[in-house]
């Protein structure tokens, strides 16, 4: 790599990191690029040789951690040994621990731009990803509940993907070093999967 190259590259890596930090400090509809930039230590034109818009900018910083979350869901499903219900678990576990890591971006990954959590076919790449998400949620689901039909599945994802939300919102602002926090919360996520789940077969067996 020639020293131009790495020069660059650095530049855009503090382009971007002043942009999470900032984003997630003041909100993502406050920022402006000027900001982003003297935070980075570059100019408000240099900004630009690297990133079209706030928007350009802001598909750079959230894809690549939600593509490999993508991956992490897609291998735990093709994972045929485990237990339907320890995969919802697993996959649930995975989620919460991504945005507990991260907690003062999991609105930037998950809120900024979004669209409806069922949309067929989001204009934003960002957003295909986030769907792409939650539809591998309701497969995990729907191993749990086979004779539920495409509608249902839809809720119970929904709810449950909702549940998963508010678990995140609940820490977002908390101080508690994550390994503490991550204590207390995992042994609610197993829990309340569980009961989930338990609950809807326990219902649905009532209705029939």
């Amino acid at each position: 790599m020639s020293r131009q190259t790495k020069r660059s590259e650095e530049t855009k890596r503090a382009i971007l990191e002043a942009a999470g930090s900032l984003f997630a400090m003041k909100g993502y509809e406050t920022v402006t690029m000027r900001e982003i930039a003297r935070e980075a230590g570059c100019s408000h034109t240099t900004i630009y040789l690297y990133f079209e818009d706030k928007e350009t900018l802001l598909h750079h910083l959230v894809l690549p951690p939600l593509l490999q979350l993508t991956e992490e869901f897609k291998q735990l499903l093709a994972n045929g040994s485990l237990e339907p219900l320890r995969t919802l678990i697993q996959l649930s576990e995975k989620f919460i621990l991504f945005c507990m890591r991260q907690r003062n971006m999991a609105d930037i990954f998950f809120g900024v731009k979004s669209e409806r959590v069922d949309e067929p076919q989001p204009k934003l790449e960002m957003n295909r990803i986030r769907n792409e998400l939650f539809s591998l949620i309701r497969q995990g689901i729907a191993l749990n509940i086979p004779e539920a039909d495409a509608e249902e599945l839809l809720s119970y994802a929904r709810i449950y993907y909702y549940m998963m939300q508010g678990m995140v919102t609940t820490y977002t602002y908390s101080e508690e070093p994550l390994a503490q926090l991550l204590t207390r919360v995992m042994p609610l996520v197993s829990q309340g999967a569980e009961i989930f789940i338990t609950g809807i077969q326990t219902k649905r067996g009532g209705n029939e």
